[in-house]
């Protein structure tokens, strides 16, 4: 049996201290061209994020104006004001993207489920592996920029949502998260390549701090041309 992920949680602050949380607080900024296309820029570009470690749950605050924060969860997108009165809410969110294409433009209900999961999905890797339901199996290693990475192929089950049913993570020979491949399912497929860099020690767990999403070639190699998603952590706080 692998080691892989054993290997990977122990470099990112060990099965023990993610126990010990229930949460995160990120502050966070989010650019690039996927914001532009969807008719949202700036939507992300300085926000606090909280998840849930425990089950999907992605807040952020502010949402598009003082006063009121999204909420995500598998099953339903909300924005509440701050005093707690519901402004709006969609069920079933991702039925919503029935037809979608990368040029798609989104609603505000669109933008907090790809938002919510994404960055759910971002913050709990690789102790989310470990939940009920997971699969995880190491693939062949990857060899890029003179580095070689080992592969982990990681199937999510139907109660987490995420970009696709299964997604691959490219970590280096010290266990940290170098890279992680999916296919962005409700934009209507896409083949991405989501690099982490600058990990930092966060209340004893370790992050990637920067994350740059490119596609990715017929060779698997990142067309770097253009970078669909920039995410910079300027903060993260466990609860």
């Amino acid at each position: 049996m692998s080691d892989l992920l054993d290997l990977a949680i122990a470099a990112h602050g060990g099965w023990e201290r993610w126990e010990q949380i229930s949460g995160l607080k990120a502050h966070i900024n989010a650019g690039g061209t996927v914001w532009h296309v969807k008719q949202w820029p700036g939507a992300y570009a300085d926000i606090h994020c909280s998840i849930n470690t425990r089950e999907p749950h992605t807040e952020f605050t502010p949402f598009l104006k003082a006063g009121q924060h999204c909420v995500w969860e598998p099953g339903s997108t909300s924005v509440v004001a701050d005093d707690g009165q519901l402004i709006e809410r969609r069920e079933n969110p991702r039925a919503a993207f029935e037809g979608h294409t990368i040029p798609t433009p989104w609603d505000q209900q669109h933008l907090i489920y790809f938002t919510g999961y994404a960055m759910w999905t971002y913050l709990t890797t690789p102790f989310l592996f470990k939940m009920p339901g997971f699969k995880s199996e190491e693939v062949d290693p990857w060899d890029e920029n003179g580095e070689t990475w080992r592969r982990l192929k990681v199937t999510f089950p139907e109660s987490v949502p995420s970009h696709s049913t299964v997604q691959t993570f490219y970590f280096d020979e010290s266990g940290l998260l170098r890279r992680h491949d999916y296919s962005v399912e409700i934009m209507g497929g896409t083949t991405s390549a989501n690099y982490a860099s600058d990990h930092k020690t966060f209340d004893g767990l370790v992050f990637p701090t920067k994350r740059k999403v490119y596609s990715a070639d017929a060779d698997n190699r990142p067309i770097l041309d253009r970078v669909a998603i920039d995410i910079d952590i300027l903060d993260i706080k466990a609860v």
